[in-house]
């Protein structure tokens, strides 16, 4: 049977590939708890911990720009299989290194294989019959995946066996895929060329990406600092993690919202929307002043719930301007380097233990990802009028 003849994917294939990419970007979700105890332990500096995450986080990102450029889908099984065990063979090469330049040395490493197991993941995404909902239960899935390894982690694991126990049950979890890999497509079929498609890269194809940084940034900036600024609003660490889990408990809530409703709703407008809440949300947050502890918290629930109501509809924005499934699959790197970005810019301008304009930041992302929109929108709408008119 040739490529271009590739069966259709079943629901347990789709299942078995989401679960990949999902043990593909679990390391996301725990960094704080592993890079923190690296910390304590002197494996790396404080100062080195921002730059260990962001190096992880792109080259996420790259490894799925990779994938798309240089991987064959005919080969889909194979590629899962060698790059689950680089990516547990470099999780247990962390346990040997040490000192700001090995450990980012490493993780970058890791972040390569790691993102074409998200590059496997989102191809089969993007071939489904409904990619958007199938999106949103994938983000779904990565939270709830994410928050129980890191209260495992944090419980039983790392207590017992330190950081370096935390780092042998990521690899040994890094390898599942190497089974999963059966269970996955074989193949999958090729997507249409720009020559059929009429896909080529301009304004309107960049769009879809340029609105998934943006809003990425937005989230990752105030998150990254979330602790710091419930301190200054009255909580104390106990009580800071508490809300975290509970922001952690929103998204679940969101990206199930959004499987729902992403056929139902615009998808401009509902990303306007978004940008518009995640503004409001996070000025407000600024202003408030120190003790409305209430205040700061439902603020933060709503920016849970934003956060992944969002994001299947990035996948939405890009089928409208590519309709092939060429550009959705860029989708998951262009959010994660925005993930990266914002907590990158965010540590410029926070001053010691003072993160309180990083919400403004957030905000100015956020903007400016809806005026993009709106923007690009009220051109199509001329554009339309001007073809109309003819």
């Amino acid at each position: 049977m040739s490529m271009n003849h590739a069966p259709e994917t079943s629901a347990r294939q789709v299942a078995a590939a989401l679960a990949v990419g999902t043990i593909g970007v679990l390391m996301v979700g725990i960094q704080p708890i592993l890079l923190g105890e690296l910390v304590e332990a002197k494996q790396i500096s404080l100062e080195g911990v921002g730059i260990v995450a962001m190096a992880e986080i792109v080259t996420l990102g790259l490894g799925v720009v990779l994938g798309d450029a240089l991987m064959p889908w005919s080969r889909l099984r194979l590629i899962t299989i060698v790059a689950a065990l680089l990516a547990a063979g470099l999780d247990l090469l962390t346990l040997l290194a040490a000192g700001d330049g090995a450990m980012t040395a490493v993780r970058a490493a890791a972040g390569l294989p790691e993102g074409i197991l998200i590059w496997g993941a989102t191809g089969v995404v993007v071939r489904t019959a409904n990619p958007s909902r199938i999106a949103g239960i994938f983000f779904v899935a990565q939270t709830v995946a994410q928050a129980a390894l890191g209260a495992v982690l944090a419980n039983l694991v790392i207590p017992h066996s330190g950081w370096q126990g935390g780092f042998v049950t990521l690899a040994v979890l890094a390898l599942l895929p190497c089974l999963l890999a059966f269970r996955q497509p074989a193949r999958l079929r090729p997507l249409a060329p720009p020559t059929v498609s009429g896909f080529r890269w301009s304004m309107a194809t960049l769009l879809p990406l340029a609105v998934a940084f943006l809003q990425l940034a937005t989230l990752g900036s105030f998150w990254a600092y979330l602790e710091p600024l419930g301190k200054a609003a009255g909580f104390d660490a106990r009580a800071a993690q508490t809300l975290i889990a509970g922001v952690l408990a929103m998204q679940v809530v969101g990206g199930t919202v959004a499987s729902f409703t992403v056929r139902r709703l615009a998808v401009v407008p509902t990303l306007v929307a978004c940008s518009i809440v995640l503004a409001a949300v996070t000025t407000t947050i600024h202003q408030l002043p120190p003790g409305s502890m209430l205040n700061f918290a439902l603020g933060c629930a709503l920016f849970g719930f934003v956060w992944l109501f969002m994001l299947p509809f990035h996948i939405g924005l890009a089928f409208r301007a590519d309709a092939s499934g060429r550009l959705a699959g860029l989708v998951p790197a262009a959010q994660l380097l925005g993930s990266a970005f914002g907590p990158l810019t965010a540590s410029f301008i926070v001053e010691g233990e003072n993160a309180a304009a990083v919400p403004l930041l957030s905000a100015a992302f956020a903007i400016a990802a809806a005026l993009m929109l709106l923007v690009s929108r009220r051109r199509n709408a001329a554009a339309t009028a001007m073809r109309g008119a003819r």
